[in-house]
């Protein structure tokens, strides 16, 4: 997706979410979390992370507007270049940037993040925990290939752990994920290798690794109820997801998990 000057409007998303492009900005119907997210947003900018949308406000039609962030997202299947290690690594660098930058802020008294999921113990920062590879912006990096720029769609942005933010991201990107349920390109992936690649990017923790598996596993299983909630009680995307086998993806990736787990705690934590 790259930006256009004309001051159109231009779906581009589900008919029940009604995102649209107007020039240089998008344009999106507020939530509940929605003023919540735009206060993340603005703390991202005046701390200088650069790899987010900025929030402009709302509009006549009381959508909010926030800034196009220009660039290509990894849509499915997925290209060669979004599978390769050194797009793995520029990733884990990116959420790094992020969590950094995020660390600092402190969420207004009556912030409302979104619904659905269970609420983390100790959470540390306000995480993205939704870093699918349509929400990451590429743009040319040195060599002309893409690399990770930004992150966008933080509508499920919500306190939680470093940890569990990696893992999520972990889950599409690795992939976490039974080899049936995997993009195309996915399917021959080392996950072992690929976790340890990332985990090294991004400076996690020995302590952090040692639970990274296990972390996954709740991961898996609050995502499970997550899903299911938010198709019975939002319709719309959510339902048509549940109905095209959302919870038996999640439950097939459990599974696979479970079956390879000495294999990835191998891996995470040997030299380390």
């Amino acid at each position: 997706m790259f930006v256009s000057a004309a001051p159109v409007e231009i779906a581009f998303d589900t008919e029940e979410e009604r995102i649209v492009r107007v020039g240089t900005t998008v344009r999106r119907p507020m939530t509940a979390a929605s003023p919540s997210v735009h206060a993340l947003l603005a703390h991202l900018e005046a701390v200088g992370f650069d790899g987010a949308p900025r929030a402009l406000g709302i509009d006549g039609q009381d959508r909010e507007i926030l800034t196009f962030v220009d660039g290509e997202t990894a849509t499915r299947p997925l290209p060669v270049w979004a599978v390769s290690d050194e797009t793995l690594a520029g990733l884990a660098r990116l959420l790094r940037r992020f969590h950094d930058a995020a660390e600092s802020f402190v969420p207004p008294p009556d912030a409302v993040w979104e619904q659905g999921s269970q609420a983390d113990e100790s959470p540390e920062l306000v995480g993205h925990c939704d870093v699918t590879p349509e929400n990451v912006v590429f743009r040319p990096g040195p060599s002309g290939r893409p690399v990770p720029y930004a992150l966008i769609d933080f509508d499920l942005a919500r306190p939680t752990t470093r940890l569990f933010d990696v893992v999520t991201t972990l889950r599409h990107w690795a992939p976490i994920a039974d080899p049936i349920d995997r993009d195309p390109r996915q399917r021959g992936l080392d996950v072992g290798p690929r976790l340890r690649l990332f985990c090294d990017a991004y400076g996690l923790a020995v302590r952090d690794r040692l639970r990274l598996v296990d972390t996954a596993r709740t991961r898996l299983g609050r995502s499970y109820v997550a899903t299911r909630t938010r198709a019975l009680t939002l319709g719309g995307d959510w339902a048509r997801r549940w109905a095209e086998g959302a919870g038996e993806r999640i439950r097939r990736a459990g599974a696979w998990l479970d079956a390879h787990e000495d294999e990835l705690r191998r891996h995470l934590v040997e030299g380390a």
